[in-house]
């Protein structure tokens, strides 16, 4: 049975937290309800020493998210070894791919003292800075895995989880990516189409390369390591995705 003592104990710790901290965060509960979200989040959690150690005794039962404006987010959690405080660790944001975490090294968390503005000038002291040095990192090796584009020909780079990425340059290259299903990355500026379902992703690639086409922008379809083709034609298919994303260095 779930203790409702210890889930308002943990909001209220992790809402002070957030108020606390260097810029502007918010906290989300996470109860144990939401049992979906709660697997998700455990998936995602950036850190190989205590926090997922702690993981691989326990499941995730209930936790609190921090999140900042550009994104970056922070998990907060129960201890599971019968002393005060609570754990936070990094959390790996969903947007960027798989790939970009290749060689960065984890901001590994700390264990949190009981009294939340205490646990602030620990997180601020510490665990923010080696977040924030990794994660631009990441988000400088997401960049760099796609090919640049010009105001005459937008590139599609395909990425190791079988989405599409574009940079463009110009209003009207981005209007037509956007009016097709790609998503902007907020924190890097990259427009991604998702390979989940890979019919959905053709027709849009099709459609995408037609209207550019119809405004003088030509289309290139480019793998990380390979060459560009002048004026690449978007295929009526594309090929299928890997049969499983690239591994990481992300605890699982």
């Amino acid at each position: 049975m779930h203790n409702h003592e210890d889930s308002e104990r943990l909001a209220s710790y992790a809402d002070v937290l957030a108020s606390e901290l260097p810029g502007a965060w918010a906290s989300t509960y996470h109860p144990p309800e939401r049992k979906d979200d709660l697997v998700e989040l455990a998936d995602r959690i950036w850190d190989l020493d205590l926090v997922a150690e702690s993981l691989a005794g326990h499941l995730l039962q209930q936790a609190a998210v921090l999140t900042r404006q550009d994104g970056a987010q922070f998990v907060v959690l129960d201890r599971h070894d019968e002393r005060d405080g609570f754990l936070i660790a990094a959390v790996a944001l969903r947007d960027l791919p798989d790939e970009a975490y290749r060689g960065v090294r984890e901001p590994n968390g700390i264990v949190l003292t009981d009294d939340p503005f205490l646990g602030a000038e620990q997180v601020a002291g510490d665990l923010l800075a080696r977040y924030d040095t990794a994660l631009a990192q990441v988000r400088h090796n997401a960049v760099a895995g796609v090919q640049p584009s010009q105001p005459e020909r937008v590139v599609l780079t395909w990425q190791p989880d079988g989405s599409l990425a574009a940079a463009p340059v110009g209003e009207t290259a981005t209007a037509v990516l956007a009016a097709n299903g790609f998503v902007q990355d907020q924190q890097t500026g990259i427009y991604r189409l998702g390979g989940d379902d890979t019919a959905a992703q053709a027709r849009a690639v099709r459609e995408t390369g037609r209207q550019l086409d119809a405004q003088g922008i030509a289309t290139a379809l480019q793998h990380p390591s390979g060459r560009i083709a002048p004026t690449a034609t978007p295929p009526a298919a594309p090929p299928a995705p890997a049969a499983h994303r690239a591994s990481t260095t992300r605890a699982r």
